[in-house]
């Protein structure tokens, strides 16, 4: 999708004749061309309509920019265990009782506009998100002052172990010379941003942008030379442009996604299980939400009515798999799903009769109609999905004829995905569907500490970032400040919180489960070579993935 929209599923919708063109100028066909349009990675990124011009990487709503414009101190594979990879930093370490991380800087770095890079910037940027919460998307809590330039302490006030991953590979480091006088960090939109990465902004039009190969980059100049951001109408108009070779790389589904390369000569496709495909909820009604979702016990019953595998089926081409309530990853964190939950995963099947129970026992009716009303306002509730990612649109018209089935009314709301992540940020839904993104690491506590955590919600008409269901737990609050001191090895002492976390939102479902969605990524293999693969995932394959789209990038060049 972050962190602020690092992973989010960044796929929005419109455009026409003016990217057709854009596409028809920018591209060589599927057996190639010459000259630069040869070194021209090509990307959709599932956005549909305009580009606005942001590059602010602490923004939701941004285009571009973590991992390839502005880096992060170090890299983490969150698919792959292995060592942090150095960027900026070149080594850290944590004192004895976990309160103090200290970082080595590199000293050939410059910033895009030629001057130096120093822990000055490092300190200026972890400094600047603690004082703006709207920017603080990890809940970082410590104190950072600069040794000398290339060395960086920083001081927590309890142990904080769980911060390293998040403080090291989730922060972009941005230039202290040019961001001080920024007035609003958090509303900046960059237009012109100066960054460490490997690639520069080198033009913007609002159907297309263009980055460009980093000459004075400090791990050297990236082979790839150009990628272009192209903007289309869809997933539809995604597979057409890979039929006729206009895009080298998306992310999304295909029709028939298990015979690409029959259907797309030159290309390939890798899928792999990530993100937690949810309907979230606005949750909190004493943080301003309003509508029927404010009640636990109508997302509990949306939950049970659920027919997952005819979601799988007809939405997603069984390419998605089972989920637990519980949110620990069942395929990278299965060992830490509590015993504790009612279902250790969700129901495949749908259990129409439970759902019925909760409603009655919650007080709710069923009215003439079929549908269950209470004080006199029906179980009729509105779901948020961008105009374009048809997977998402027939999740959320096969839902809707599921839970008809139990009483419940939900009607689809179509919009750009701007539009849409405005209505996230600020609470403006009654139920939105979309995805929960993991951490820098397999372990669920980032996943509770960005999703769960009071620290990273607002109230509706602010902005959250992340927690958009404006959900608050003081359970869940206490289980996370205590994890955050715990070593990662620590494992049994860690399980009693995770306990305590999973049982708590199992019960509230602020996020409804739907299925843990696989990635599918379709990439012009006979075009450029250098892509992760199942046998080498070096980074996520997702070219909304942030900063792993970096990684890839870095990794790629010109097949020959």
């Amino acid at each position: 999708m972050f962190l602020q929209a690092r992973r989010r599923r960044a796929r929005a919708a419109a455009s026409g004749a003016a990217v057709i063109a854009l596409l028809a100028t920018a591209c060589s066909g599927s057996d190639g061309g010459s000259g630069a349009q040869d070194e021209t990675l090509v990307v959709f990124s599932g956005q549909a309509g305009d580009y606005q011009r942001n590059f602010n990487p602490f923004s939701p709503t941004m285009n571009e920019g973590p991992g390839t414009i502005f880096e992060s101190l170090f890299y983490f594979n969150q698919v792959r265990d292995e060592p942090a990879k150095p960027l900026l930093g070149t080594e850290y370490s944590w004192n004895d009782d976990g309160t103090e991380l200290s970082v080595t800087l590199r000293d050939d770095v410059t910033w895009s506009d030629g001057e130096k890079f120093t822990a000055d910037d490092v300190v200026f940027t972890l400094d600047m998100i603690s004082r703006h919460r709207t920017l603080n998307s990890t809940g970082y809590e410590g104190r950072a002052e600069a040794v000398d330039d290339t060395h960086v302490r920083i001081t927590f006030p309890e142990p904080a172990y769980m911060e390293g991953p998040q403080v090291l590979g989730e922060i972009s480091i941005v230039p202290e010379h040019l961001w001080k006088d920024i007035e609003d960090p958090a509303k900046d939109t960059v237009p012109d941003p100066v960054g460490t990465g490997p690639f520069t902004l080198e033009e913007f039009k609002p159907q297309a942008f263009t980055l460009l190969a980093n000459p004075e980059y400090w791990d050297g100049e990236p082979e790839l030379k150009q990628v272009r951001y192209v903007s289309l109408s869809g997933n539809q108009a995604g597979a057409n442009a890979l039929a006729a070779g206009k895009i080298d790389w998306q992310t999304g589904p295909v029709p028939d996604i298990k015979n690409v390369e029959k259907n797309y000569p030159g290309y390939r496709v890798i899928t792999v299980p990530l993100n937690q495909n949810v309907l979230i909820t606005c949750s909190d009604a004493e943080l301003g939400c309003e509508g029927p979702q404010t009640d636990p016990a109508v997302r509990r019953a949306i939950y049970y009515g659920m027919d997952r595998a005819q979601l799988n089926s007809l939405a997603y081409q069984d390419t998605f798999s089972q989920i637990s309530p519980g949110f620990a990853s069942v395929d990278s964190a299965k060992e830490l799903i509590s015993g504790k939950l009612r279902d250790t995963l969700a129901p495949m099947e749908p259990d129409t009769a439970e759902a019925a129970r909760i409603l009655e026992d919650a007080g709710y009716t069923k009215g003439s109609d079929g549908i269950y009303a209470k004080d006199g306002r029906k179980l009729s509730m509105t779901v948020h999905v961008v105009s374009g990612w048809t997977d998402y649109i027939t999740a959320v018209g096969t839902l809707a004829e599921q839970l008809k089935k139990i009483g419940i009314e939900l009607t689809a709301q179509q919009s750009s995905w701007n539009e849409w992540s405005e209505a996230r940020g600020q609470g403006e839904y009654q139920l939105l569907i979309d995805a929960l993104y993991p951490g820098p690491t397999p372990d669920p506590f980032y996943i509770y500490s960005y999703f769960f955590s009071t620290e990273t919600t607002a109230k509706v008409g602010e902005t959250a970032n992340p927690n958009f269901a404006r959900y608050s737990d003081e359970d869940v609050d206490k289980a996370l400040r205590a994890l955050k001191g715990i070593a990662p090895e620590e494992t049994e002492r860690r399980q009693r919180h995770y306990d305590t976390i999973q049982t708590r939102i199992e019960e509230d479902m602020p996020y409804i489960p739907i299925l843990t969605a696989g990635v599918p990524s379709e990439y012009h293999a006979a075009k450029f070579e250098g892509w992760p693969t199942e046998y080498n995932l070096y980074a996520v394959p997702a070219v909304w993935s942030r900063p792993d789209q970096a990684q890839i990038f870095k990794a790629l060049k010109p097949a020959g």
